[in-house]
């Protein structure tokens, strides 16, 4: 998709014309939806200004500003995150809006108004810092308010459910994050809005918060489209363990599973597989919040993120200093709790060391440990399929590199394009779609199949010269280093021989590397969109379907040697 330069659409109309699969058009009313959702996203944002005039511009956002100031927050910051102030009035923000034609209705699907009992409504952030919350696109979701009155309650303060905004499917600052996350491959994940904005200040950009609650699967989901590595920064207070090991429970169920595309029963692509995370948790100093470490003294900040101990050392440790492991029953729940964490580790050594080390924890027989795993503790694993292993191919020079299988695929054309016609029968005889230009990754391969195609429709009386003649100078010099006559002799005299099975092999291989390259694309696509109406969902499931199929067929080629008739 990157390297073709597509966006989401044209990358998913690409696929779908692959795979022969109609798209889903919006329907009016979705049509409708859609906009409706982008005209709060405005007044959202409209909302935005209004709160940093607030911040800036009057005597009561004063208290506000200096509270941030002591936070040691600099101008600059606050305003590349949009923080303002609410006035504590009933309806300072619904007067302003109302009065730029935004109706009572539209505030209140926007969240920014509570209705009274008795009918009406009020300003729902009041006396509070407000902290604008956008998605990972960066587009306005929400808000949330923290108290400037410390007898006020509750504390924090976020957005009620909306159309565009759901606590529970976000993380706050995954928007300015993002970009730095794919750069160091790693996310941190801290408790609150401010243990974001410091780091970030401090030139520490890849953190992100769950906004005060436990993370949820879907913000699970939302983390690994960008990184596989996360560190857990959380409290180390009794409260701020219980939410880590919450966490930690939430990202085996989320992510642990990683391999082949399955279907739910409404057809919804899902994927499974084994987990593929590498999740630290860093012990904070007590009575210290991650903004006041990393703007103080930036250099701890890093080392406690650099020091993050891996999740099965973190729960071993944790677990085992809050209770008595001479007590039996305390060994058994402990052991309960860590050996599926120790299970899912995907090194074999690692998993032995890691067992080695909770026996001599609890004071226990490793092979005790072992016989739990293996069938003394219940699973909390899904059941899976692993994903199925591509038939062995003879070992020749088109196994080292795609780029090398697309030469040698070409190489064959060249020495005889009529090659072209028997692999699509064998592609037919396997409800195939014929060979094509864009079973080719590289351009200039692609420019020759196109050739190679258009002799054969010419019906050239000698499609190798035709083709040649065609071909620039630089790209003929490329594609006939060496000698196809030597690397595919006598082929063609031979049409039963082990030759053309490897042959054949070789184009089927060729495909089944584009197939799992659309897999792929969609299986992003689908994490990308997640967040987006379920028919969009079903046409990213309906192409992966046809293309799970195309792959199993494909299989069964390689695996009955192709031996036709």
């Amino acid at each position: 998709m990157k390297r073709e330069g597509w966006d989401f659409q044209e990358t998913l109309r690409r696929l779908a014309e692959r795979a022969g699969v109609t798209l889903h058009e919006y329907t009016p009313e979705e049509q409708e939806k859609v906009e409706e959702n982008e005209h709060l996203r405005e007044v959202l944002s409209m909302a935005v200004t209004f709160y940093q005039h607030q911040l800036r511009n009057t005597e009561a956002g004063k208290q506000a500003l200096d509270y941030l100031y002591g936070r040691k927050l600099t101008d600059e910051t606050i305003d590349a995150f949009a923080l303002g102030y609410a006035p504590d009035s009933w309806d300072a923000l619904t007067n302003h809006l109302t009065s730029r034609s935004v109706s009572i209705q539209e505030l209140n699907d926007a969240g920014l108004v509570s209705e009274r009992g008795s009918g009406g409504v009020y300003d729902r952030f009041r006396h509070r810092l407000v902290i604008p919350i956008r998605d990972d696109r960066g587009r306005m979701a929400g808000f949330g308010g923290r108290v400037l009155r410390e007898d006020d309650v509750p504390k924090y303060l976020n957005s009620p459910k909306t159309a565009v905004f759901d606590k529970g499917r976000m993380l706050y600052g995954l928007d300015m994050a993002r970009r730095d996350i794919r750069l160091k491959d790693q996310v941190v994940i801290v408790e609150g809005y401010l243990d974001v904005i410091g780091p970030y200040q401090a030139g520490f950009k890849n953190c992100v918060s769950p906004m005060g609650t436990a993370l949820t699967e879907d913000q699970f989901r939302l983390i690994k489209r960008y990184s596989r590595r996360i560190v857990l920064a959380l409290d180390p207070d009794a409260a701020g363990q219980k939410a880590t090991l919450r966490g930690l429970q939430t990202a085996r169920e989320t992510l642990e599973r990683e391999g082949d595309p399955i279907f739910d029963s409404r057809g919804l692509m899902q994927v499974e597989g084994r987990l593929k995370a590498d999740i630290r948790v860093t012990a904070l100093p007590d009575g210290l919040d991650p903004d006041e470490i990393a703007l103080e003294d930036p250099e701890r900040w890093a080392q406690l993120v650099a020091e993050a101990k891996p999740v099965v050392t973190h729960v071993m440790e944790t677990l085992a200093s809050r209770a008595d492991v001479d007590d039996p029953k305390v060994k058994e729940e402990i052991a309960n709790q860590v050996l599926p964490l120790i299970e899912d580790v995907k090194g074999s050594v690692e998993r032995e060391a890691y067992r080695q080390r909770l026996a001599r924890l609890l004071q226990v027989d490793e092979r005790a440990l072992v016989r739990q795993s293996s069938g003394g503790a219940p699973s909390r694993r899904r059941s899976f399929r692993p994903r199925q292993k591509l038939p062995q191919m003879p070992a020749s020079p088109t196994d080292n590199t795609h780029r090398q299988l697309e030469g040698a695929c070409i190489k064959a054309l060249l020495a005889d394009p009529s090659l072209v016609h028997f692999v699509d029968r064998t592609f037919r005889t396997y409800e195939l779609a014929s060979l094509q230009a864009d079973d080719f990754t590289h351009t200039d391969f692609k420019e020759t199949f196109k050739l190679v195609k258009l002799a054969l429709e010419q019906d050239a009386e000698n499609p190798i010269d035709y083709i040649q003649q065609r071909l620039s100078e630089p790209l003929r010099d490329l594609i006939l280093e060496g000698n196809q006559e030597e690397d595919f002799p006598n082929w063609r005299f031979q049409p039963n021989a082990p030759v053309l099975e490897s042959l054949l092999n070789m184009f089927i291989r060729l495909r089944r590397i584009r197939i799992d390259e659309g897999l792929d694309q969609l299986v992003f696509l689908q994490s990308q969109e997640r967040d987006e109406e379920e028919e969009g969902a079903l046409d990213i499931s309906k192409i992966a379907l046809e293309y799970v199929k195309a792959r199993a067929r494909l299989d069964q080629a390689l695996q009955q040697g192709n031996r036709l008739t």
